[in-house]
């Protein structure tokens, strides 16, 4: 049981020590699990999302099944559990970002976890108001100007950010131009370009942080081959072949797959673990249940990093929002 695995991460009382964390796209999927066991470790933590009624509704059974689960643990194993709030975020709006984060500021003087969770993947192509590509933005260019209006919140407390990325970062075998928009068809190959493209920029996103603020832990961590998830929504509706999707999704899941709470357990391990360091793990990319990893040559090479770095500052500059 992944819960298991999670006790022997430290666990907090906000009555002697408040910890923050904030987390994208934490009311469905590992996100979800992800809310659960902070608030389960003690934490203060910021469900961002779009919709209001869907993260209110997520937190009341967030608070609901750690109820549960606190009732079938010996009383002497019972730890007060943190506080749950939602914060409104829309990755697909730079200028909501920009809220958002001027929002947690305003509530909040540090922030110990920021945790880039939220996601979308292999969408039919679309550009967002702000002019990029949508898989793109929801996956990084978004994170990106959080994270840097975040991060002297996470510094003030020398926190962590943790980026979720995916093994499908893999698929970008050169390095991309992230002005390369790869709107060609059939969409069901090119759409898997641009899905590598934003993930690899995730996995560069936090090596550049490493480098650049060597004060702050950040990681990125592949989740798992986690099926059961609405990422897969759009495939699974698709007239006539949608079936067909459905049945491959469900045989890669019983096969290699790792349900929603184990997929949370890699980015609860960068989260909480006492054992990763700044001096020596800082940058570094994990997998499923936090097993330290190696990503690809693209994603690990630091000249292609410096290049998404430059081009993702120049771009939100030339938009109107200094990240730095």
């Amino acid at each position: 049981m992944p819960a298991r695995n999670l006790d022997q991460l430290p666990y907090y009382d906000l009555r002697k020590q408040r910890k923050v964390a904030l987390v994208t796209g934490g009311n469905s999927g590992i996100g979800w699990y992800t809310v659960l066991h902070l608030y389960m470790h003690g934490f203060v933590v910021y469900v961002a999302g779009r919709n209001s009624s869907r993260v209110n509704r997520a937190m009341k059974d967030i608070k609901k099944e750690a109820r549960t689960r606190i009732k079938t643990l010996a009383t002497d194993q019972r730890h007060p559990v943190g506080e749950l709030h939602f914060l409104s975020l829309d990755l697909t709006a730079l200028k909501v970002v920009e809220k958002a984060a001027k929002r947690f500021r305003s509530l909040e003087s540090s922030l110990d976890v920021l945790i880039n969770n939220a996601g979308v993947m292999a969408l039919p192509y679309s550009v967002t108001e702000d002019g990029f590509e949508i898989q793109l933005q929801t996956n990084y260019v978004a994170h990106f100007l959080l994270t840097m209006r975040l991060l002297p919140s996470v510094k003030r407390c020398r926190g962590r950010i943790i980026t979720v990325s995916s093994i499908g970062h893999n698929l970008e075998f050169s390095y991309f131009s992230l002005s390369q928009s790869f709107n060609y068809k059939p969409n069901m190959l090119f759409t898997w370009m641009r899905y590598a493209m934003a993930k690899t920029a995730s996995i560069q996103f936090a090596k550049m942080l490493a480098i650049k603020h060597p004060d702050v832990l950040c990681i990125s961590v592949h989740p798992g081959l986690v099926m059961k998830t609405n990422l897969f929504s759009y495939w699974t509706r698709l007239p006539i072949v949608g079936i067909f999707f459905w049945f491959f999704f469900q045989l890669v899941g019983y096969f290699f797959g790792v349900s929603n709470e184990e997929g949370s357990v890699a980015t609860l391990k960068g989260a909480l673990s006492t054992e990763l360091e700044r001096e020596w793990d800082n940058g570094k990319y994990y997998t499923t249940g936090g097993i330290e990893s190696k990503p690809s040559y693209v994603a690990n090479n630091l000249d292609n990093a410096a290049s998404t770095w430059l081009w993702t500052i120049h771009e939100l500059r030339d938009r109107g929002y200094e990240p730095t």
